[in-house]
């Protein structure tokens, strides 16, 4: 018996998860962005400019996080982040079309990168939004007081 095989489900579906993460910046570095960082070009792309909050809730990780991967953004010249005229506090945040060129670039290697490994199957993608649509929500719950 293999070892794969006396892996639990959710090992199984973080290692293949970080494998293919792993896969997809080896190819992503010509362009200059991570897998997080082509998330994040495509929901601006998709929904326009928004705050961080709103796209670290869209993009499904923490605001620290979305933090990190928007920097190195707007280092790149990807995004730009303007303070918003009502709320001094808040940034907007919007592609540039730099971003919109890197995106297009990106989107090319993701119609080849998992071609032929049986990761574009219908039964594995209605699996996988499946967990998605359970636990994403629940992420994005406030966090219960501790007493």
């Amino acid at each position: 018996m293999s070892e794969l095989e006396e892996w639990s489900t959710s090992r199984l579906l973080t290692t293949a998860a970080r494998l293919v993460d792993h896969a997809w910046n080896e190819r992503l570095l010509d362009i200059g962005i991570t897998h997080a960082g082509y998330t994040t070009l495509g929901v601006l792309s998709r929904q326009g400019t928004m705050t961080g909050a709103k796209l670290a809730l869209a993009v499904h990780v923490q605001a620290q996080t979305i933090g990190k991967t928007i920097e190195k953004l707007e280092r790149q010249g990807f995004i730009s982040r303007i303070r918003d005229s009502i709320d001094r506090r808040s940034q907007r945040i919007t592609i540039t079309p730099e971003g919109i060129d890197a995106l297009a670039k990106a989107e090319d290697i993701e119609r080849t990168l998992m071609v032929g490994e049986g990761l574009e199957s219908f039964e594995l993608r209605s699996l996988l939004r499946g967990i998605i649509g359970e636990l994403a929500p629940q992420r994005q719950k406030p966090a219960a007081a501790v007493v």
